[in-house]
Parts: structure tokens; C-alpha cells; sequence
């Protein structure tokens, strides 16, 4: 529910800022094209600006007061902002009321950054293993959820209500009840099991496992898996999040688990997707779609595509495509379309219909696809899997962040872009496309099917190879060179544990074995 909201605010502004009631309220109406675009591109990118800063400070206070008191208090601020919103320019002026309207999206904002940063490690950290990629995918399904209803709330207010103003308060009004639900609903989940272990509160963290097992609290399944986390956080001191942020670079495996969370973000944004989500109707108006209505209604068939499609890939690829193939097929099938839509505007620039432009609609649609089966719901399974146990809470709020920056970033240029370059905006999305599908080719293992305390042995050594390897025919290219299993990585690790016990224990006159036996008795 808290992406539903997240998903809500991202996709709700492109279809108020094209009806005629809110271009005449705030004065869009009768400016230049380049002014016009600038102001556009301010409204939408203020909501990114306040998610920046609400996914940047939620790390620290989450990690000192829990996961949920957290969560609840981003769909408080959610609201807040959602209000604020949908009350400006009543018995005010103008500009008084853009200025107003621009604090609520901030505020909105600071919530939806809230929410998007702290749910993908609340939920990586609490469900089982067998489930984790689906269950972090749910997380874009529910994203593109809230942006499918805001387009028809869109659709179904530029149909129904009268010109005037409740023309575009109400869209804003009705984003409240998801911000309200997620609230009522949040109160009834668990606090996060591996953030009760890290503040030695073991009976809640097993009472939370079970609970998301659907097991009892004496099941073995639950008492193992709370022997691994309580093993993982064994000896290592709790951390302040701000002491995690300088421990990210302790090591170089560990600085490398905690930038692809980052990187990841930064590609996801550079897909194109929100260009596409914030000014759809705009972009289905230049492929021949004339007339307000019918642009609102071409952009809520392309969230439902996108529901279905991300529905699909979470039921079916997540898991059992792997991570990896996931992100490869998917940054070459949205280059490939992304290429298309930029040539065909560069060939046919006018706005009439041809029969090539019923191509390039089903192209964005087929975009929408590609984006669900790979760098939507995908980034958000791979950053809160790579990222490092002991510091995840740091680095999935640099990661949100960066992502939020960027968002911030295709907020404010994407109208530039498309009034300047036109075309040439979609072509270079297509191209970055290709890019990221190459990384994930070369550079990224497959997690899947890892416990979370098991991946960073697949970054440790032989990352390329190890890369290559789990690609789609990458064992034809590399013969008969394998890197090591991950079996094999944990039994290298313990000997070389164990190795340094014996070290220590000659050094103080006692056998490495009298050393271990007690260690390893209560371990078990």
C-alpha cells in the first residue's frame, strides 16, 4: 500500500497538468512553449525534490526507532502533503497558490521518499528466502498499481466532472485514501525481524519470522533462519547509521555491494519510464493522439499494460528467470522500442496520423512490457539483496536517494527535452537502454535463490567471470573456466576462519580445537 501511494503521486500530476482547468487556473494557458515546459517541469519536479530528501534521513531514523514507527510516520506526512495539495488557491491569489501548491508536492514528496526507501529492506528483511525476489517485486507491482488508478482517477475526472476547478482538486483529493489505508494497514504487521536481532530482542524477531512464515515460533525452519541472522550480527557492535555509512567502504567487496544498489537506481531512472508516466499525454498527442480525453485514456490502457505485465513478471520470472536474465531481456527490448518511437518522430514529425504511428503507440505500450519484465520491479529485488547486511540500511538510503535525485532530474528536463530535441529525447533513453542491458550482461551475478548472508561471497572473487557464467550463453563463450561455487566460497572462507583461530590460540599456548569446540557447540 505504500507504493500504491508512492506509484499514486508519480503518476497523477502528468494528467492534471493537461486538463484546461489547471492550465487556466495557474496561468499555463497563455505562456510561450519553453516557459510553459520550465513551469511544468517545476511542479513535477518538486515532488522528487522533497522524495530526495525524505529517502535520505529515513535510513538514520529507522535504524535508532524500527522499520514501522517509520513507515507509519511516512504515510502521516504523505497525507499531509496530499491535503495541502488539494486546498491551494482556495481565497488566496495566483502565485500564492502555485507557491503553496509547490509546498505540498515537497511535503508529499518527503513522505513517498519515506515509504520508497525503507520499504524494500522492511520487506527483504522479513519475508523468507523462497519468496524474497517475488515478494520485492510485489513492491513495483504495487507501484504500477497506484499509477494505473491515478491515470483513470485522470481519465475519469477530465470525463465526468464540469470544467472548473474540483476538475483537478479532486484527482489530488482522492490520493488520500491510499496514504489512509496504508496507514490502518501498517499497524497490523510485524517491526522488521533482523532489526529486533540487531537490538537483541530475539522473541519478537522470532514471533515476526513465524508470522511471515506462517509457521509457529518453534518450527525449525523459523529457529534456523534466526540462528543465521543471529550469527550474522554476531560480534559485530550496532552500529549508528552514520558509523554504516563510513563503514561502506571498508573493503572493496563491500564499497561494490553498496554501489550497484545505487547504480541500479540511477539506471532504472534512466530508462525513460517516468518520462513516459509524468507527460504521457503530451508524448501520445505527438504520436497522433489528438485531444485531452483521448490522450488521458491512451495513458490509462498503458497502466493497466504495465499492471499486467509486472503482475506476470512476479508470478512467473522473477523467480524463476532469474535476476539477471530479467534486466538484460528487459534493457534490450526497452532500447529497442525506445529507438523506434525516437526514429519514427524524427522521419514523421507532425502530429497527423499515419499508418506507422499505430506502430509506434503499440511501441510504448510494448515499452511498458519490457520496463515490468526487467528495470521496474527488478532494481528494487537486486538492491536490497546485494546490499551488505550490517550496513543495508545506509545503503538503501543513498540508493533511494540517488534514485529520487534522478527522478528529480527526468522531472525537470523531460519537458526541455521534448520542446528542444524532441526525438532525440527518446533516442537517448533507447541507447542507455542497450547500456544497462550490457552491465547486467558482464557485471552483475544472479542472486537468486541466496540467502542474504550467502551473496557476498558471489562478489568476492571472479566477478566478471562469475557474471558471464550466469548470462544467457555465457558458458559457450568461456568454455570450460567456472568460478567458484558458492559452497565452495564459504567452505574457503571457514577454513581461512579457522586457520586465523589457530593462529591466535598458539600464540597464548591453547590448541586451535580446545579454541573452536565450545564456539561451535553454541552456534548449533
Amino acid at each position: 500500500m505504500g507504493s500504491v501511494f508512492y506509484g499514486w503521486d508519480i503518476g497523477l500530476i502528468g494528467g492534471i497538468l493537461s486538463l484546461p482547468s489547471f492550465q487556466a487556473y495557474f496561468g499555463l494557458h497563455n505562456i510561450s512553449s519553453s516557459a510553459k515546459a520550465n513551469l511544468q517541469g517545476n511542479i513535477v519536479a518538486v515532488l522528487q525534490a522533497g522524495c530526495f530528501f525524505g529517502a535520505l534521513f529515513t535510513g538514520y531514523f529507522s535504524g535508532v526507532f524500527g522499520r514501522k514507527p517509520v513507515l507509519l510516520a511516512s504515510g502521516v506526512v504523505y497525507i499531509v502533503g496530499s491535503i495541502i495539495q488539494t486546498i491551494c488557491g482556495l481565497g488566496m491569489s495566483q502565485t500564492v497558490a502555485l507557491r503553496l501548491l509547490y509546498f505540498g508536492r515537497f511535503l508529499g514528496g518527503v513522505g513517498v521518499g519515506m515509504e520508497s526507501a525503507l520499504v524494500p529492506s522492511y520487506v527483504s528483511e522479513s519475508v523468507p528466502r523462497t519468496i524474497r525476489g517475488r515478494c520485492t517485486a510485489m513492491i513495483q507491482f504495487a507501484n504500477n498499481v497506484g499509477i494505473m488508478l491515478s491515470f483513470w482517477v485522470n481519465y475519469g475526472s477530465s470525463l465526468n466532472v464540469p470544467y472548473g476547478d474540483m476538475q483537478w482538486r479532486m484527482p489530488f483529493a482522492v490520493q488520500v485514501v491510499p496514504g489512509a489505508l496504508f496507514i490502518v494497514l501498517m499497524l497490523f504487521q510485524p517491526e522488521s525481524p533482523r532489526w529486533l536481532v540487531e537490538h537483541g530482542k530475539y522473541d519478537r524477531a522470532a514471533r515476526s519470522l513465524a508470522f511471515a512464515a506462517g509457521k509457529a515460533i518453534d518450527d525449525p525452519a523459523v529457529q534456523a533462519t534466526l540462528a543465521e541472522i543471529q550469527a550474522d550480527f554476531a560480534g559485530k557492535p550496532r552500529d549508528s547509521v552514520w558509523k554504516q555509512f563510513r563503514m561502506m567502504g571498508e573493503s572493496w567487496t563491500t564499497a561494490l555491494r553498496c554501489f550497484i544498489p545505487s547504480l541500479v537506481m540511477f539506471f532504472q531512472q534512466w530508462t525513460g519510464t517516468n518520462a513516459i508516466n509524468y507527460y504521457s499525454p503530451e508524448i501520445f498527442a505527438a504520436l497522433g493522439i489528438s485531444g485531452t480525453t483521448s490522450g488521458l485514456l491512451a495513458t490509462g490502457v498503458y497502466g493497466i499494460v504495465k499492471v499486467i505485465a509486472v503482475g506476470l513478471v512476479c508470478t512467473f520470472a522473477v523467480e524463476g528467470m532469474g535476476r539477471k536474465r530479467c534486466l538484460i531481456y528487459g534493457g534490450l527490448g526497452q532500447g529497442v522500442m525506445m529507438l523506434w518511437i525516437g526514429g519514427f518522430q524524427g522521419v514523421h514529425p507532425g502530429n497527423d496520423v499515419v499508418p506507422a504511428s499505430y506502430v509506434s503507440i503499440v511501441a510504448v505500450y510494448l515499452y511498458a512490457v519490457f520496463y515490468c519484465v526487467g528495470w521496474g520491479p527488478v532494481p528494487w529485488v537486486v538492491a536490497g539483496e546485494v546490499a551488505p547486511n550490517h550496513v543495508r540500511t545506509a545503503a538503501l538510503a543513498v540508493a533511494v536517494a540517488v534514485n529520487w535525485l534522478f527522478a528529480f532530474t527526468i522531472g525537470k528536463i523531460t519537458p526541455i527535452m521534448l520542446n528542444s530535441i524532441k526525438y532525440g529525447t527518446f533516442l537517448l533513453f533507447g541507447m542507455l537502454c542497450l547500456i544497462m542491458a550490457a552491465w547486467a550482461y558482464f557485471l552483475l551475478p544472479e542472486t537468486t535463490g541466496y540467502a542474504l548472508e550467502d551473496i557476498k561471497y558471489l562478489f568476492e572473487k571472479d566477478l566478471v567471470l562469475r557474471s558471464v557464467q550466469d548470462a544467457p550463453g555465457g558458458k559457450v563463450f568461456l568454455g570450460r573456466r567456472r568460478a567458484l561455487s558458492v559452497q565452495e566460497s564459504r567452505v574457503q572462507a571457514t577454513e581461512s576462519e579457522s586457520k586465523k583461530d589457530g593462529d591466535v590460540s598458539s600464540e597464548d599456548g591453547s590448541s586451535a580445537k580446545d579454541e573452536k569446540e565450545p564456539v561451535v557447540a553454541e552456534v548449533v
